[in-house]
């Protein structure tokens, strides 16, 4: 095999990167842009040792599994877009399933049926809008894949109809005003970037437009225009959406960070509400929130499930957000207990412990926990690995306490080593554990592992349909020696 050469084969395999996977005499070939079951021509563009890469030429039979594609854009978001939608989830359940037996070296692991999405389309409650200009006009999308050339979206697949609204407005007020947009290139102009957040359950819509400045022209124009727009948006049961908060975000640096650190509300509240299983959230600007509201429910019922409390557990809730998952479980516990004593026997109650190094975050989850009337959660600002040691030897406000369950819901890049040797020593009878990437999963489920965990259960959910994410819950549990 040599690079330059065509060869005819068989997709087999999808990569949790989207890579298409053919085989030439057992070497494998990476292919991009494919559909799982297509036959392709590809042309050989890198040979290595042990695999190669390609590129589609052409397709000389389509798989069965292939559809039209969900929309026109080129931004690469949606990498499973022309793969239909049963075929997305049996990929995704046997990433999870291929990442836990070759990086955790479990056997046959416990893998359940992924959880697939009703409503497959128009699910994110998020929208990050690329700002930019294209021959002297601005320009609202997102990037081309792989390059930094913004393409604009009429109607993408997977946003709300208020996100798609506010972004065609946004170039509307930007064309009007003479407003430019900020260029890193030369540092200079204005509009950075557009972000909508979407309260699917309470009809609710934020509006953030990060800037150089604090000051933009005209602004109020665009909210009038803005709010009118939102609120002829059909919600649900007669009722439509509605604008409750404008933000600028002031970040002046020079650099690929999205979001600066100063937030300044210039309509409306500095926060959208938000409910999600029968909890109420205030989401703030730089808040995380997860983007699909009705997969969110199935994820966080699945982790009641596996944390299998009774009402008087210790639990610590790691890399916790805005507390979601811990006041749920406090919810639980207070809820247990007041079945089996009766109101008021607080003493009898378990206590939530959510530890995250976001200082808005946490201020949000102790709001959240008031707004809910719960009084079993305490959450505090750190890094977990060190508040756990504290909160094991306790604290002038808080005593010694031993945790029972552990919820671990890190980024992408999963636990820091350290934090999950500080888990272990802790000794939780139960770890649940919340990932958005099978790779790193499967890496800290080893980890844990050596540290006398075994894993019973993984549940995939498809929080992300059409693209190639995958959310995967997973209980473990402390082996006796």
């Amino acid at each position: 095999m040599e690079k330059g050469q065509i060869l005819q084969l068989k997709i087999e395999d999808i990569t949790t990167e989207g890579m298409g996977v053919g085989r030439v005499g057992g070497l494998a070939v990476f292919v991009e842009g494919v559909v799982l079951g297509d036959i392709v021509k590809a042309e050989i563009i890198q040979v290595k040792k042990r695999y190669a890469m390609a590129r589609a030429v052409e397709i000389v039979e389509p798989s069965a599994d292939r559809c039209a594609p969900i929309c026109g854009s080129d931004c690469g978001g949606c990498g499973l877009g022309e793969t239909n939608y049963a075929t997305q989830l049996r990929i995704k359940e046997k990433q999870v399933r291929d990442k836990l037996e070759r990086i955790a070296g479990i056997a046959t692991p416990n893998v359940l049926p992924i959880l697939g999405a009703e409503q497959p389309f128009h699910y994110r409650n998020k929208a990050q809008f690329q700002v930019g200009e294209k021959n002297g006009n601005p320009v609202v999308g997102f990037y081309r894949k792989n390059t930094h050339s913004i393409d604009e979206c009429a109607d993408c697949a997977i946003q709300s109809e208020p996100a798609m609204t506010a972004a065609r407005l946004l170039k509307e007020f930007m064309c009007k005003e003479h407003i430019k947009a900020y260029d890193k290139r030369s540092g200079k102009g204005l509009i950075r970037n557009l972000i909508v957040k979407t309260a699917a359950h309470t009809g609710e819509v934020m509006v953030i437009l990060v800037a150089t400045g604090k000051n933009i022209p005209k602004v109020e124009q665009f909210i009038i225009a803005l709010d009118e727009a939102v609120y002829s948006i059909p919600w649900q049961n007669g009722m439509n959406y509605s604008l409750e908060s404008v933000i600028i975000n002031v970040n002046k640096k020079n650099s690929g960070e999205i979001l600066g650190d100063t937030c300044i509300d210039i309509a409306g509240k500095p926060f959208i509400a938000e409910e999600t299983c029968r909890l109420q959230f205030e989401i703030s600007p730089l808040a995380f929130y997860q983007i699909n509201p009705e997969q969110v429910e199935k994820l966080y019922g699945q982790a009641l499930s596996f944390a299998d409390l009774r009402g008087d557990e210790i639990v610590f809730d790691l890399y916790c957000g805005v507390g979601t998952i811990g006041l749920l479980c406090a919810q639980r516990m207070a809820q247990l207990t007041e079945e089996k004593y009766g109101e008021g026997n607080y003493d009898k109650m378990g206590t939530v412990y959510g530890i995250e190094s976001v200082k808005g975050a946490v201020l949000d989850a102790n709001r959240n926990a008031v707004i809910n009337g719960i009084v079993n959660a305490r959450f505090l600002c750190g890094k977990a690995e060190e508040k756990i040691g504290e909160l094991l030897s306790g604290t002038e406000d808080i005593p010694a306490v031993q945790p029972d369950v552990v919820i671990l819901d890190p980024p992408r890049a999963g636990c820091d080593p350290a934090l999950l040797e500080a888990v272990a020593a802790a000794k939780p009878q139960r770890i649940v554990y919340v990932s958005c990437d099978p790779g790193t999963l499967a890496r800290d489920v080893k980890l844990l592992a050596e540290d006398g965990y075994k894993l019973e259960a993984a549940q995939p959910v498809d929080m992300f349909p059409h693209t190639f994410h995958v959310e995967t819950i997973v209980l473990m549990s402390r082996v006796e020696k």
